[in-house]
């Protein structure tokens, strides 16, 4: 009696597929914006704080819920220290607006004679434009005002919403890996603990390694402008440090601020271009030695699928969303990398020079992990 083959689809069927999965998870993204996002920074989170978390529990003999509390709470705390320091700092630059303004105005000035002579276009005629354009922008002030205060609220909500998550993601942890090895068949339970364990030890060795990379660059930035003698070298460099969380645009990002602070508080226009040259030089030092050393060899992905990422995450969820981009995708090339069907995505994710690094196997991580400081879950029940 002949075998039958086993039917494979054809590539178009496959392809579109694909798409279809494609469109389906960014609508849903799209729709679950308000509990996708905090959930995944608290998912996040809860890989940083889990070492904390154990260690209190199982060491000084918390129990978990109080254990899952204290981590929160001195996550809180650090986020208030930093958002304590950067508003200080930006409340003392508040008294150099009028110096900014001066600035500005002596510079309109300079730019609008540039403009007369050049393209022949009275000072008066510019004017009048520049007052038709202010009265716009007065008119729309209070709508403005109004989506600043929305903002402010939206990110108080999303950040307790994501703390409340970080607390139940470590205090139910337990549950959660029994669920996601019970909902597969028993023969790939080996599979989602490898998983498992490598997307707790990539991404929380992505995160502490871009900590160490934010506060390097925040401490050179300082140095480097302070010893330029540049006002609010301290808020610069902190702000740098944030922003180079977010690949390229951060970059551009701090340089810009870095600039136009710089220009309201120096007369000077060569100080302002030996600002751009320090921090150019210090993200050409991070770009090539500390992004590849500290965090390269935690995560590789590639720079077209990361400037991809960041603009999909930007469009999708907004500033939430250029942040998750890199995990995002850094997870989604673990998994990627351990299923046979799913291997050619995760080769696309990837860089060509990326090699198979020794990374722990699943007895090593339980050491750091849930998986040893809980005991095995087991096999799912029959």
């Amino acid at each position: 009696m002949p075998v039958s083959k086993p039917f494979t689809p054809p590539f178009y069927a496959k392809l579109a597929a694909v798409l279809f999965s494609l469109i389906a998870l960014v609508y849903i993204a799209v729709l679950g914006k308000t509990v996708l996002a905090p959930l995944i920074f608290a998912f996040l989170f809860a890989m940083l704080l889990l070492p904390l978390a154990a260690f209190l529990e199982h060491r000084l003999r918390f129990p978990r819920s109080m254990a899952s509390a204290v981590s929160v709470i001195l996550l809180l705390l650090l986020l208030a220290g930093i958002l304590f320091i950067v508003g200080s700092q930006i409340s003392s630059l508040s008294e150099d607006w009028p110096q900014f303004k001066q600035q500005v105005l002596t510079s309109l000035n300079d730019l609008q004679h540039w403009i007369s002579v050049k393209f022949h276009v009275r000072i008066k005629q510019q004017m009048n434009y520049l007052g038709d354009a202010t009265s716009r922008i007065l008119s729309t002030g209070t709508s403005v005002i109004g989506t600043a205060v929305i903002s402010v609220s939206s990110l108080l909500i999303f950040l307790v919403f994501t703390m409340i998550d970080t607390f139940f993601l470590l205090y139910y942890r337990r549950l959660i890996i029994r669920f996601l090895v019970a909902v597969f068949k028993e023969e790939n339970s080996v599979t989602v603990y490898d998983i498992l364990a490598r997307v707790q030890y990539s991404i929380r060795n992505y995160i502490l390694g871009l900590l160490l990379e934010m506060v390097i660059v925040a401490t050179a930035t300082c140095v480097a402008l302070g010893l330029l003698g540049v006002k609010y070298a301290i808020l610069l460099g902190l702000l740098t440090g944030l922003f180079n969380i977010i690949p390229y645009i951060g970059f551009l990002t701090a340089l810009l601020l870095s600039t136009l602070i710089t220009f309201a508080t120096a007369a000077a226009a060569s100080k302002v271009l030996l600002v751009v040259i320090a921090m150019a030089g210090i993200h050409i030092v991070d770009a090539n030695v500390l992004l590849p050393v500290i965090v390269g060899s935690r995560l590789r992905i590639n720079a077209l699928i990361t400037i991809l990422g960041v603009i999909i995450g930007e469009s999708i969820w907004g500033i939430s969303g250029m942040f998750l981009a890199i995990p995002t995708l850094a997870i989604a090339k673990i998994v990627f990398d351990r299923i046979e069907s799913l291997k050619p995505w995760g080769m696309l994710l990837g860089d060509e020079r990326d090699e198979k690094h020794t990374v722990p196997l699943k007895e090593e991580i339980k050491e750091e992990g849930p998986l040893k400081q809980e005991e095995d879950p087991g096999p799912p029940p029959q």
